[in-house]
């Protein structure tokens, strides 16, 4: 049986509407899953005209009273804007409250079984900020909806996979987040992450912090005091873990298959090559070619998967519909992926 997806709306403001309408006109999503959408009927409507699609709206209240019919988008209308008042490409209360609330339900539908997934369209940080949501991002009202004290982000794109250590905390606050429990609990987390994959026996690199991993103490000493123990410590209990790989090689190896998924020690460490491959800009044209790449959320309740970019509020609206659809088509097959192996556990 296909798994039952919710994707959230994501930014009202943002290209969420546009990339959703592209992404549910494409046959292939029918194909591998059973998709709805949880939003606002009036910003999905908008998304549709500006993918220039003809798709029409199934308002629903309840996951049960979905089609699943191609050519047709099951929406769970939370009927939380006034359209008057939306304004593409600016950041407000109003749509950030909105983009939050759409998450707080499809983790609801999630945590009572009536959907298999969560797929999340890009949110506005400032702007759920401003609509009285103060959490740092999609991963930590996620956690907490989902009563989760260890969880962590995982990038994923091609054959390269990286799992966080920590992720939003300014850089200078970073080696007081990093301990040797933190790491040896994302080394397993980042176990559990290839497992539910359907990736046996995971090979996994831990990244240094410092350059060339501290090169003996002379760079830095959280290698040998922090990072080495909890490796050992992994390594102990029969885990395939290699490190601390310097991290100007460590992703470009892993790319290259010879790990399964890495642990980055911060947010910009494992980001920028995550970004670096599934990201093509072509100057000549001024377009975005390729924006693929997959955030998912580890150590929760239930599959959680998004894109890897941002609301994209210079292109949101536009009525040439450039917004690129890629990453949010991988997330769900990432999801669709995911939602198998789990059955098969």
């Amino acid at each position: 049986m296909k798994p039952k997806i919710a994707i959230t709306l994501g930014d009202p403001a943002g290209i969420g509407p546009e990339i959703i309408a592209k992404t549910l006109a494409d046959p292939e999503t029918y194909r591998i899953c059973n998709p709805l959408v949880v939003g606002e009927g009036h910003a999905m409507q908008m998304g549709i005209e500006v993918a220039g699609q003809s798709l029409k709206i199934n308002s629903i209240e309840k996951p049960e009273e979905a089609r699943f019919s191609h050519g047709t988008i099951d929406l769970i209308d939370l009927k939380n804007l006034d359209p008057t008042k939306i304004e593409m490409g600016k950041s407000a209360a109003m749509t950030g409250a909105a983009s939050a609330q759409y998450v707080i339900r499809a983790a609801d539908l999630a945590l009572a079984g009536k959907v298999d997934v969560i797929v999340t369209a890009p949110l506005n940080k400032e702007a759920m900020h401003m609509g009285g949501y103060s959490y740092p991002g999609h991963t930590e009202l996620l956690a907490e909806k989902s009563g989760a004290s260890e969880y962590a982000m995982m990038l994923a794109t091609g054959n390269l996979r990286v799992v966080h250590a920590t992720t939003h905390i300014p850089f200078r606050e970073i080696t007081d987040h990093l301990t040797t429990e933190r790491i040896f609990s994302t080394i397993h987390i980042a176990r559990d992450a290839c497992l539910s994959l359907g990736i046996e026996n995971p090979r996994i690199a831990v990244a240094g912090l410092n350059p060339h991993s501290g090169d003996g103490g002379i760079f830095g000493d959280e290698e040998e005091r922090i990072i080495k123990p909890a490796i050992m410590e992994a390594v102990e209990e029969g885990l395939d873990v290699d490190g601390p790989v310097p991290a100007d090689t460590v992703f470009g190896r892993a790319a290259g298959g010879q790990y399964d998924i890495v642990v980055a020690l911060y947010h910009d460490q494992g980001h920028i090559p995550v970004k670096l491959l599934g990201m093509k800009y072509d100057e000549s044209t001024g377009k975005w070619e390729s924006v693929s790449g997959v955030n998912i959320t580890l150590g929760l309740s239930f599959i959680r998967t998004s894109v890897d970019h941002g609301t994209a509020y210079g292109k949101a609206g536009r009525r040439e519909g450039t917004a690129n659809p890629d990453s949010l088509k991988e997330a769900i097959r990432y999801a669709v992926q995911m939602a198998d192996a789990r059955k098969n556990q």
